[in-house]
């Protein structure tokens, strides 16, 4: 008798578990995925043609409500637990919403999920969403290509479109983005490392994905996706930290999982946080993690035409998943808005509809701050009619893409960037101190 399973996700780790462990394993049987935090992802189901040859037939995508239903339904022996960004709390109530239906309820460690590479692997990920890996990232891609390396991104997944197109992608030029059609949250992640020069490849298969990464690297970077743990077992793993939510470190999954395997940690946007709250956060660091280095760091932020916001009425829109499941009411934007002397920020909730009108009611801690939420095409059309139907004199954009550029919008937009500024170190320092240790 095969062991039945369903693998709880949000596109994303689901799938890469299913891939490295579960695929070609005849002693289970995969009778389906869930899905959460997304939205539109569970109208799908995972393609026959990535599945392997223990599946004749696609496999279904349900949302996670249905969950007690199809254990119930399907005998279904084991639930695996396979995305990220919930506190311990939320995981512990998943458990027993399972067990209450009679299955097993799993998570899956670093030996059964990690991929080993032929090439060295720096991997930077986070306690939460929205701490500042891609800044970090990017920071490392800058460092390495200085010294000479031929550096290749692996981007934690963000499969949301066509499964089978989506297998192996590699982004090397804007048209790149177009020709995959992506979304307003891809964009985010790919776009800066082609402003880089450097290439950056996602998609579904990460073993795929792997072997092509490291036909043309000398070092792979992973740049994971919300506080998610690397699918690629790191050589270095750099993980950051946001004192806007100190004791989350200790408090979410796998955020916490990050920070007991960390050999470095940066406590990051030091500028704009209580000095209790950094100090905080390193002891709690410390209390887990005994060898990590611990390092301190700004999130600089620099703002096109930043004396053009003053005394202005400025509608804020922030990075999507920082505040939806990140959980934060703020971001860039706003820090800008204050720090330029903006008059007001606009409150978009009255024009907002469809999707984005859903969103404020599943995240009320939002406020007046606009999340860039563009997950489909018709997404994207709702965030744009929501600014355009907003009284304001100017869009702040806090995301890591010119959004004015993806949208057709009716008044001035002005951007807001932020990279991470060392304080008291180098990030070129800890790469020299690993080279030299090789």
């Amino acid at each position: 008798m095969r062991t039945k399973v369903i693998i709880m996700g949000a596109a994303g780790r689901d799938f890469h578990n299913f891939n490295v462990f579960f695929r070609n394993d005849d002693n289970y049987e995969v009778v389906g995925f869930t899905a959460a935090q997304i939205p539109g992802i569970e109208r799908r189901s995972y393609p026959k043609q990535l599945a392997g040859f223990l599946y004749k037939k696609d496999i279904p995508i349900y949302p996670e409500e249905s969950l007690p239903t199809l254990i119930k339904e399907h005998g279904i022996n084991q639930v695996i637990l396979a995305y990220s960004d919930l506190s311990h709390e939320t995981v512990m109530q998943k458990a027993s919403l399972v067990l209450a239906a009679g299955a097993d309820f799993r998570l899956m460690g670093t030996q059964s999920t990690m991929l080993k590479s032929k090439k060295p692997v720096f991997s930077v990920c986070a306690v939460r969403t929205g701490a500042g890996k891609s800044p970090t990232s990017q920071r490392l891609v800058d460092v390495l290509m200085e010294k000479g390396f031929r550096v290749v991104v692996v981007r934690h997944p963000m499969p949301y479109g066509n499964l089978v197109k989506q297998e192996c992608q590699r982004f090397a030029v804007m048209d790149d983005c177009i020709e995959n059609e992506c979304t307003i949250e891809e964009r985010e992640e790919y776009e800066p490392y082609i402003c880089c020069g450097t290439v950056v490849y996602s998609g579904v298969d990460f073993e795929k994905i792997l072997k092509e990464a490291e036909k043309e690297a000398d070092i792979i970077i992973w740049d994971g996706g919300n506080n998610d743990i690397p699918f690629y077992k790191p050589d270095l793993h750099i993980v950051i930290a946001d004192p806007h939510r100190a004791g989350h470190e200790l408090t979410y999954y796998p955020g916490e999982v990050n920070v007991r395997l960390a050999d470095v940690v940066i406590v990051n946007k030091v500028d704009s946080a209580k000095k209790e709250d950094v100090e905080l956060v390193i002891r709690n660091v410390r209390s887990i993690n005994e060898t990590a280095k611990i390092y301190k760091a700004n999130s600089s932020i620099t703002v096109e035409n930043g004396g053009s916001i003053k005394g202005k009425r400025v509608l804020v829109v922030e990075d999507g998943p920082t505040l939806t499941h990140g959980g934060m009411s703020f971001g860039a934007g706003v820090i800008a808005a204050k720090k330029y002397e903006a008059k007001e920020i606009v409150d978009p909730r009255p024009q907002a509809t469809g999707s984005i009108l859903e969103v404020y009611g599943k995240f009320p801690h939002l406020g007046s701050v606009l999340p860039a939420m563009g997950y489909s095409k018709e997404q994207m059309i709702e965030l744009e009619t929501t600014i355009n139907a907003t009284d304001c004199d100017i869009v702040l954009v806090g995301t890591p893409i010119d959004l004015g550029r993806l949208l057709k919008l009716n008044k001035p937009v002005v951007r807001v960037r932020y990279m991470i500024e060392e304080l008291g170190w180098k990030l070129e320092d800890v790469i020299d101190e690993w080279l030299g240790s090789r």
